[in-house]
């Protein structure tokens, strides 16, 4: 067999030992009292190896009662680890939900800023044009001026009509004049070659 290590010898005296209180040790003293207790020869050692016996059977009941007590306290203890245990996964998972919201809280956030940004472009954008009364009485003015205009238009369009009328006649009348200048100088053209003739 091989060297056997500080380690195995010490995890098998804890394991002999229980929970390292001596309890190997006190049963041992306890066997020993006993048989010395029994080989007694006279009433006075007997008694007090009988003494003896009862102070290390009190021990070992005190060491078996805390023993009990631990026992106790430790599944005290674990029950108390698994209601943690519990309380933290409770604890885990409502943080993700949480999170969850809060994430959509801030996708709303930011879809609401998107919008009040694009309100606000908007709204200096319509700020920049005039109003709708504004705008309906600059409308009705220019329908009043577009009215005024097409009447300037007919009137124009009626005086040079009558121009061109006029200027026709004024055509007409030159040219009758002139036919009759020039039928007047013909004649008198003819007059002067006509009167050698008659004397």
């Amino acid at each position: 067999m091989g060297a056997v290590t500080d380690d195995e010898v010490i995890r098998k005296r804890l394991l002999i030992d229980g929970d390292g209180a001596g309890d190997d040790r006190r049963i041992n003293v306890l066997l020993k009292s006993f048989t010395k207790w029994c080989n007694s020869g006279s009433p006075e050692d007997g008694f007090t190896q009988y003494q003896r016996m009862l102070g290390t059977l009190a021990q070992c009941e005190f060491s078996m009662g805390k023993t009990l007590l631990v026992y106790d306290m430790n599944l005290r203890e674990m029950e108390n680890y698994e209601k943690i245990y519990t309380d933290i996964e409770q604890s885990i998972t409502s943080a993700h939900e949480k999170i969850s919201e809060c994430k959509k809280e801030i996708m709303r956030a930011k879809r609401i800023r998107k919008n009040r940004q694009e309100y606000d472009a908007l709204a200096k954008v319509i700020q920049q044009h005039p109003d709708r009364h504004e705008t309906l009485k600059q409308l009705e003015a220019l329908d009043k001026e577009l009215q005024q205009l097409s009447h300037i238009k007919e009137n124009v369009e009626d005086k040079l009509e009558l121009r061109k009328k006029q200027f026709h006649v004024l055509l007409s009348t030159i040219q009758e004049l002139q036919q009759t200048l020039e039928n007047d100088e013909k004649s008198e053209n003819e007059d002067p070659q006509e009167s050698p003739m008659d004397n």
